[in-house]
């Protein structure tokens, strides 16, 4: 049987992701699940007028790629039964893995985990908000800062069996203001790596060729440009920033 070609063979949807703030579709080409977002589902906002939410899913896969780190999944834009959209792998994640969980706070492990706040619950108990301290869950970090990633929730993070981590729904990113929300806080000022400085040195390269040629199409130049500055300043301080501004530092809900 021929493999169908993911850009123009029939994508066929098979149900809906309600619980998404816009309309989210699960589907398949062929024998290959997807993820369908169409651009005319998309709901306003007024702190992301320019352009469209599907665009900016696609420019993060093609930072992604561009740090060699498979954090987003193969992400394009192509047409479906509900017009253009941003169309994704789906990934099967381990139900039995939580990359970033709330849990008591006197039962926040010791060691391989990071903990980012603590607060309380609607019981009034005092729980901590944490996350692993992976080599995978650092390069996201990486990754978020660099796109300016406004809504990195706990469950935007897919834990897969075989212990990579997949980060989804990269709508609020590229915004040329500060926009940083995130829960993958744990190594505030920490030293970055020679590998993660590695990756933000093929992705500022890249955006003098064929990366920033192919975001041209997808972001405005303000956000090009402050996409390269973002970049140069997190290679020449070489450590994870802390929160600024008089933005929340972390997405609501946090899950």
């Amino acid at each position: 049987m021929p493999v169908p070609d993911l850009m123009t063979a029939e994508l066929t949807l098979t149900g809906r992701i309600t619980t998404a703030s816009n309309a989210t579709f699960l589907g398949g080409i062929g024998d290959t699940a997807v993820v369908y977002k169409p651009i005319k589902g998309e709901k306003p906002l007024w702190d992301f007028p320019d352009g469209f939410l599907a665009h900016r899913e696609v420019a993060a896969y093609l930072i992604s790629e561009a740090f060699g780190w498979n954090i987003v999944p193969r992400t394009w834009l192509r047409d479906g039964p509900f017009g253009e959209g941003m169309v994704q792998l789906w990934q099967e994640t381990d139900p039995d893995q939580d990359a970033a969980d709330l849990v008591a706070a006197d039962d926040v492990p010791e060691t391989g985990w990071k903990q980012v706040l603590e607060g309380q619950d609607e019981n009034g108990r005092i729980v901590a908000l944490i996350h692993e301290d992976t080599p995978a869950l650092r390069r996201m970090a990486v990754f978020d800062v660099v796109v300016n990633n406004a809504d990195r929730k706990g469950d935007h993070i897919l834990e897969m069996a075989d212990g990579h981590r997949f980060g989804v729904d990269h709508g609020l990113t590229f915004h040329s203001d500060h926009k940083l929300r995130t829960v993958l806080w744990g190594w505030l000022g920490e030293a970055l790596t020679a590998e993660e400085l590695d990756g933000i040195d093929r992705v500022r390269e890249g955006l003098r060729g064929e990366l920033g040629r192919d975001l041209a199409e997808l972001l405005t130049a303000e956000e090009i440009s402050s996409l390269a500055a973002r970049c140069a300043a997190l290679r020449a301080t070489a450590r994870f920033p802390g929160p600024r501004g008089e933005m929340p530092a972390v997405p609501w809900p946090l899950f």
